[in-house]
């Protein structure tokens, strides 16, 4: 039954090639996107069969199935009334592509076989790379490019880290397979030379779609060339996903006895991906681009945050789903902004309070969120992180996150605050904020401040269950 989450977006995607009129195509996305979501849910609440050895869910591929899919069905609903505003061009590729995307990020989170979770992950870069190109510019066919350049190759090495897996096991004389669990199973069995060389590959490589310094480059074109919705897919879905890819081989060393291993070298490029998003974010006079590096912070703080483990690993489950949900605003705000002005960037972007009383209000809003702010969620998962690290006796690793928090803070707050404050400049004439162009961000706002004050027991238990997951040992 669990299959029907990866075909129903790809069927959907196939009708909308077959439906003539352009508003009909629009809306099958959030009708489809919103029956995902209800069965994500269903799925993950245990109400529906967990699924079988080639595609299935434990805890931590729920958790990420749920939020993806939340996400998803904001921007689909975010989409109708952004199509609206491009009569012009026609959504026969838009659409298609969207609806791809979600099936090869439901793939991806479901496959409990390595060589499918592969496949995936090569699939969402097939069906987002239109998405990127959509304002069909000269820029936006260099970002395109640049995503689909440097991602290849990435997803390219992390093939190569599951054929080094795969061998770990040829060369300890059992049965290769990359079935997810039987590889857990004989973890203990499996060549460490081999199996280490593995994961590196797959960190290296999934970490490429991740968007881990130094392998981030292609972010800020993307995220600053794409529409906002498709940032906020980019930024709160896919960075998801690929997480997972990584989690899966933190999870197979952990069952070989090197979660030490895995962890160091998580942790590393966590404080890589912190610090370069702390130098690029000073002084960042392009809001989508500002947005991008914060992307990169914050996969830092994932990777941080599981590489220390214990109670650091749950504040990195609780900010995986923060991170998601907070990115999914303030892209769509920034979106609006940029319609609105015609530009994304400062010398021309002032005064969005005033004009956009709305997505601008929601962008400051998000700004203070994703930095984790009081009472926002962010906040919470930010201070569980830190007390892990802490906890751990870490005093200087936790120092640094601080100092490096601190500098993003000041040199995001500069930005955002010039954006939104002040005197407004002219806006683009007939655009104001819309209910279809705003509900969705202002959700996604009211649903961090939510769990910044209080989260639900369902939550709870499922952001546990997904922590405990990467702490079996063998």
């Amino acid at each position: 039954m669990i299959a029907i989450l990866v075909a129903l977006p790809l069927i959907a995607a196939g009708c909308s090639f077959i439906i003539p009129w352009h508003q009909a195509r629009s809306w099958l996305l959030p009708a489809a996107s919103a029956v995902h979501l209800l069965l994500s849910t269903l799925f993950a609440l245990g109400y529906l069969p967990p699924g079988g050895p080639w595609i299935g869910l434990d805890a931590l591929s729920s958790l990420v199935l749920v939020v993806t899919s939340l996400l998803f069905f904001g921007c689909a609903l975010y989409a109708v009334g952004y199509l609206d505003l491009h009569p012009e061009r026609d959504n026969k590729v838009m659409v298609p592509c969207l609806l791809l995307f979600l099936g090869a990020m439901s793939l991806a989170v479901t496959a409990r076989h390595l060589g499918l979770l592969w496949i995936a992950v090569e699939a969402t870069t097939l069906a987002s790379a239109p998405l990127i190109y959509f304002n069909r510019n000269r820029l936006s066919i260099e970002a395109t490019w640049k995503y689909l350049l440097i991602c290849s190759v990435g997803i390219a090495l992390a093939m190569l880290g599951l054929l080094f897996v795969a061998y770990s096991a040829l060369g300890s004389g059992v049965p290769v397979s990359l079935q997810f669990d039987k590889l857990l199973s004989q973890a203990t069995t499996l060549s460490k030379p081999w199996l280490h060389t593995g994961f590196v590959f797959m960190l290296v490589g999934f970490g490429t779609k991740m968007g881990l310094a130094p392998l981030h480059t292609w972010k800020p074109d993307a995220y600053g060339e794409a529409p906002g919705l498709v940032g906020a897919l980019l930024a709160g879905g896919l960075t998801s996903v690929a997480f997972l890819a990584i989690l899966r081989g933190v999870q197979l060393m952990t069952a070989a006895g090197d979660g030490v291993l895995a962890r160091q070298e998580l942790l590393g490029m966590g404080i890589l991906s912190l610090l370069v998003a702390a130098v690029f974010m000073v002084g960042q006079p392009d809001i989508k681009r500002l947005l991008a590096y914060s992307s990169v912070e914050h996969m830092g703080l994932l990777a941080i945050g599981v590489g220390i483990g214990g109670l650091a690993t749950f504040g990195a489950m609780l900010h995986l789903v923060n991170n998601a949900l907070t990115k999914g605003g303030l892209f769509l705000a920034a979106g609006n902004i940029q319609r609105a002005y015609a530009s994304k960037h400062l010398s021309e972007v002032r005064g969005a309070v005033s004009v956009l009383p709305v997505s601008g209000t929601l962008f400051l809003a998000g700004f203070l969120a994703i930095t984790g702010s009081p009472p926002f969620g962010p906040f919470m998962s930010e201070f569980t992180i830190l007390r892990g690290i802490f906890g751990s006796e870490r005093l200087f690793v936790g120092l640094l996150v601080l100092l490096l928090l601190a500098t993003v803070f000041i040199g995001m707050g500069a930005t955002v605050l010039a954006a939104t404050q002040g005197e407004s400049s002219e806006a683009t004439p007939g655009f104001r904020d819309s209910p279809l162009l705003c509900i969705s961000p202002l959700c996604f706002i009211l649903l961090i401040l939510l769990i910044g004050v209080y989260i639900p027991e369902p939550m709870q238990n499922a952001l546990h269950q997904a922590a405990a997951l990467l702490e079996v040992q063998p």
